[in-house]
């Protein structure tokens, strides 16, 4: 017990020693600990002023229904009418989809990654190949290429969906991921950073694993 209890805490030294030298050799300037999990929130600040801005189209509306404008006709009360009922059924939508209670939508840990935009699966990182940047017309985005495994599960769950809904087929889809950064609470390195700092640690956690366990096997090999 205490040799294994050695040998993890060997292995746990290794891979903080091993993922402190990658990131000081070429890695990005922001640090993220990648020890711990990161939960991004939606941004709220575009959806509050849309929510003040429904509010004052609402008030506007309000008030050429009520002909609270004085010289105005019939035709003004009836838009201001309609007016009330669209925007403040838009308001109450965005009232309700304020992130205050909604909690994280872009879950990062040790093991994996989640984005509720996307879906629920929670992807590992050992199922993930490469991660990049991606930059279209000023939208950033940071893409997860899967393994061949993972493509393959993917094609199926995307398979099934389009039987359902009829859709187009899109391979592209299927042989990425793409995290956009629109609406998240968070910059754009500071994710990017996490993401390849967690998948860099899980490469050398499995890669030392993988060591520990063919050297476990060696010594009982030698022993018998």
């Amino acid at each position: 017990m205490a040799m294994l209890g050695e040998s993890m805490q060997a292995l746990q030294d290794r891979l903080t020693l091993t993922v402190a030298d990658s990131l000081q050799g070429g890695g990005p300037a922001v640090c993220v600990d990648a020890s711990h999990d990161l939960e991004i929130n939606p941004c709220a600040t575009r959806l509050r002023l849309l929510v003040a801005a429904g509010f004052a189209m609402t008030l506007l509306s309000a008030s050429l229904a009520f002909d609270w404008w004085d010289g105005l006709g019939d035709y003004d009360t009836t838009l201001g009418y309609a007016g009330v009922a669209v925007f403040g059924l838009i308001t109450s939508r965005l009232i309700w989809r304020l992130p205050d209670e909604r909690g994280p939508v872009v879950i990062v840990t040790p093991y994996g990654i989640r984005d509720l935009r996307c879906g629920n699966e929670f992807l590992l990182w050992e199922s993930i190949s490469e991660i990049s940047a991606e930059d279209d017309r000023g939208h950033k985005a940071i893409v997860l290429t899967p393994t061949p495994a993972l493509q393959r599960q993917l094609c199926t769950i995307h398979a099934k969906i389009r039987a359902e809904s009829r859709a187009v087929p899109n391979d592209r889809q299927n042989s990425r991921i793409v995290i956009r950064m629109e609406g998240l609470a968070t910059d754009f390195d500071t994710l990017l950073c996490a993401c390849r700092d967690c998948h860099a640690a899980s490469n050398v956690r499995t890669a030392l694993q993988q060591e520990d366990e063919r050297r476990t096997q060696g010594l009982a090999v030698q022993a018998s």
